[in-house]
């Protein structure tokens, strides 16, 4: 569920909100490199391109010596990091062009691997200052026959997982399902049976395969369905699952999403957890279970609820004031998560003032006032801090700020927090 939350709170807050247009916003997942999701792949018997990774460019020319005296005939050299656009990309330091190389000679693999390893790569998709690559796969490079779309989804509608595919591959797939909703497929599946023989084969003949590559392709439909539910994926999408010249049916390129939910019983696969390119602050949050989304702002947010966090944002706004960030610290919130939240919260040097806004419905006021007060002792806190609490235990909450001495400013309600808060910065 929180997997599926991260990419609509990420929708709500730059299209409801209308917070400034150049804001960027970071979102919180687990992500997995280009290699590691097609080393997972290959373990569950799908076909992908046969590869190796290497961080060194002596790995990288051994890697592509062996591949091109076994099965290779050319060779494909991708830079490893989370974004697309790597081909059109840049190098920073050497102005080396180009994320993806091909090449049919082995020898030359070395000093292209030179020219990205430790590099930064600017894409499309990369921050400014570009992305540093300490890892590159060597693989065979084949070529396309033809281009399908396959995926497979959680879907609300359907209760269960369903089978999305279109003969229209190796293109945005809303785009196709915009100009050309027939040629989208669907196949619900029952998820206590599996994908059934006959519906792996239906789906299979929908994306056009004929002859030999329809029952390999039925073959590969059931196995990535296996490794989509092995794994608790909530997406696993191939784009293009195709054909090559000499009858192969290969997954291309992959995208798999995982339940957050279920990191209890796939540890090994959220050990794999890239954190090289996330938010710092967002890795730090996931460790005290706190929902976290950095922004552009300069009015950090402690809230408890999605919906009332959103709100907070909303009226801040409203105000003339700017967030920095969505924080939601959950019903089961303790002193400590608060704690580390404040302290999360005032390591962002653009922030400027905080605003508490806590409805105790599950969660106690008087926690919160705790988790408060110890913060604010022991971090020195050094920019204004607004207060609004209702709820549970509110009374107590309120006592334990007022005796705990602290420059704490507090509201009657939303309204007048978010309206004291931007106060504070305007002075």
């Amino acid at each position: 569920m929180a997997t599926l939350l991260r990419p609509f709170l990420r929708h709500q807050i730059q299209n409801r909100l209308f917070i400034a247009e150049a804001m960027t916003v970071s979102v919180r997942n687990l992500n997995l490199q280009e290699y590691q999701s097609k080393k997972l792949m290959q373990d569950h018997g799908i076909n992908v391109q046969r590869f190796q990774v290497a961080d060194t460019p002596d790995q990288a020319q051994k890697a592509a010596k062996e591949l091109m005296s076994s099965i290779a005939k050319e060779l494909v050299i991708k830079a490893q990091i989370l974004a697309g656009g790597r081909g059109k990309g840049t190098f920073i330091e050497n102005g080396f062009k180009g994320g993806v190389h091909l090449t049919k000679n082995p020898n030359a693999v070395k000093d292209l691997a030179r020219s990205m390893l430790g590099n930064r790569l600017v894409t499309k998709q990369t921050p400014k200052d570009g992305v540093k690559v300490n890892k590159i796969t060597v693989a065979e490079a084949l070529d396309i026959a033809r281009e399908t779309y396959f995926a497979i989804v959680m879907d609300r509608g359907y209760n269960g997982p369903v089978l999305v595919g279109s003969p229209q591959g190796g293109m945005d797939i809303e785009e196709v399902a915009a100009k050309d909703p027939a040629a989208i497929f669907k196949e619900p599946i029952d998820i206590t049976v599996g994908v059934t023989d006959e519906q792996a084969f239906r789906m299979a003949k929908n994306l056009k395969f004929r002859g030999e590559q329809l029952k390999e392709a039925a073959t590969q439909i059931k196995k990535l369905y296996n490794l989509f539910i092995k794994v608790d994926a909530v997406q696993v999408e191939i784009n293009p699952f195709g054909e090559t010249p000499d009858g192969r049916v290969v997954c291309f390129d992959a995208k798999i999403n995982f339940d957050d939910n279920a990191e209890f019983r796939q540890k090994d696969i959220f050990a794999l957890d890239d954190h090289a390119e996330s938010d710092p602050r967002e890795v730090e949050a996931t460790k005290h279970s706190l929902n976290y989304i950095g922004l552009d702002g300069n009015i950090a947010c402690l809230v408890n609820g999605a919906g009332l966090a959103m709100a907070t944002m909303d009226i801040i706004k409203l105000h003339g004031g700017m967030p920095a960030n969505f924080l939601d610290c959950g019903g089961g919130a303790t002193e400590d998560r608060i704690f580390h939240a404040f302290k999360l919260l005032t390591s962002d040097r653009q922030v400027k003032a905080v605003l508490v806004n806590i409805f105790g419905g599950i969660v106690n006021c008087a926690t919160i006032a705790n988790g408060i007060t110890k913060a604010g002792k022991s971090m020195n806190l050094k920019v204004p801090l607004v207060v609004r609490l209702e709820g549970t235990n509110v009374d107590e909450a309120r006592r334990i700020l007022a005796e705990s001495k602290l420059p704490i400013t507090t509201a009657s309600d939303l309204d007048d927090a978010a309206c004291k808060a931007v106060s504070c910065i305007s002075k």
